[in-house]
């Protein structure tokens, strides 16, 4: 039965400047805005029926992916989603009794979550050093650092957050693609003292062989593989995994082609037996991927052994329906839908450049 039709679909540049305090900070991009291309659907369903969908970007790749979006063409993008519901268990009493103990571990306990909100590559060391130390204490114990930029500087930071997290902590490290192939393997073969548990995008993310050559070059120094936020399609996934080219795969909720793709990808992971761990932060990516990691979890992996997903604790407070997130662990959403919902304020209020916010930035920076 068919509730109602599209009446109506607009789309809207939301920017917030997260670049003015280094938030979202990298060694390959220095200063972003954290952005979003913000897609409402509209029907004329009496009960009013809409769907809403992000697409997540650094700034002036918003007009991009607006473009896209206006056109109704494909890309890189999520395009609009309604609400998204868990893909049922066949099988017997057994199965079902399995699904039934997962769904009450995750509403009791959560899904393991790690921080990279304490070390931007932009952050001064007391700005790391406070905000790895107020993480501590409030049960973080999963921890990523932004590497790439410059080795010496690299090793200080890293010796810095070890300092404050302990040796016992787990810690991350993520290039964003900073690296070619022998660079990458040199440069973390000094950063291996710091014990990563991986180094994330160590070099172009279309690089299959060359992933498989770090891998295999690192996995005599304890350190994993972890790529996959930029890989748009489940056929580059299928090809890192048959080239054994990673530990940690990192599906993105955006940049693969909306639910399915994820789903597709969640099956192969399993089927080659390796964890996936989420890229989130952004603009509503934590927001969105909760839903992907609660069905893998409950319906796909069934387990949680070396599994964790990103978290960034900033930009939730714009959405109607923000992630929750308690002792390190994400929460299960308790309002139906895929959470892409935005506050109607805070869209006014930051969309580029005709926004309350941007229209006092942009005329600072005339002056």
């Amino acid at each position: 039965m068919v509730r109602g039709r599209i009446s109506r679909l607009s789309v809207r540049d939301v920017r917030f400047p997260t670049s003015l305090e280094g938030h979202g900070s990298d060694a390959m991009h220095t200063d972003p805005d954290y952005s979003a291309a913000y897609v409402v659907i509209e029907t004329d369903a009496e009960d009013g029926l809409k769907g809403c969908g992000i697409t997540f970007t650094l700034g002036k790749g918003t007009e991009v992916d607006w473009s896209r979006e206006g056109r109704g063409a494909p890309g890189d993008s999520s395009h609009p989603k309604c609400s998204v519901g868990l893909v049922g268990q066949a099988g017997g009493k057994a199965c079902l009794e399995v699904t039934r103990g997962h769904e009450e571990q995750m509403l009791a306990q959560g899904y393991p979550a790690y921080t990279t909100s304490c070390a931007w590559l932009g952050y001064s060391d007391d700005t790391l050093k406070q905000l790895c130390t107020q993480a501590l204490k409030d049960g973080w114990i999963r921890f990523k650092v932004k590497v790439g930029a410059d080795l010496q500087d690299d090793e200080r930071r890293c010796q810095l957050i070890r300092d404050v997290i302990g040796p016992e902590k787990t810690l991350m490290m993520d290039a964003n693609q900073r690296w070619d192939v022998p660079e990458a393997v040199e440069w973390m073969s000094k950063l291996a003292k710091f014990k990563p548990l991986w180094i994330e995008e160590p070099t172009s993310p279309d690089d299959i062989l060359g992933h498989a050559t770090i891998s295999k070059a690192l996995v005599p120094l304890g350190i994993g593989v972890a790529t996959g936020e930029q890989c748009h399609n489940r056929v580059l996934f299928k090809q890192l995994l048959q080239a054994k080219a990673l530990q940690f795969l990192q599906i993105d909720s955006c940049r693969l082609g909306s639910v399915n793709e994820n789903l597709s990808v969640l099956l192969m992971a399993k089927k080659f037996e390796i964890p996936v761990c989420p890229h989130a932060g952004g603009v509503g990516l934590c927001e969105l991927v909760q839903h992907l990691i609660l069905f893998d979890y409950i319906s796909v992996s069934a387990s949680l052994k070396n599994r964790m997903c990103e978290y960034v604790d900033h930009l939730h407070e714009h959405f109607k329906y923000p992630v929750m997130v308690q002792r390190a662990s994400y929460m299960p959403p308790k309002d139906a839908g895929y959470s892409t919902e935005m506050k109607e304020e805070s869209v006014k209020k930051h969309q580029y450049p005709d926004g309350e916010v941007w229209k006092k930035l942009l005329a600072a920076q005339e002056n």
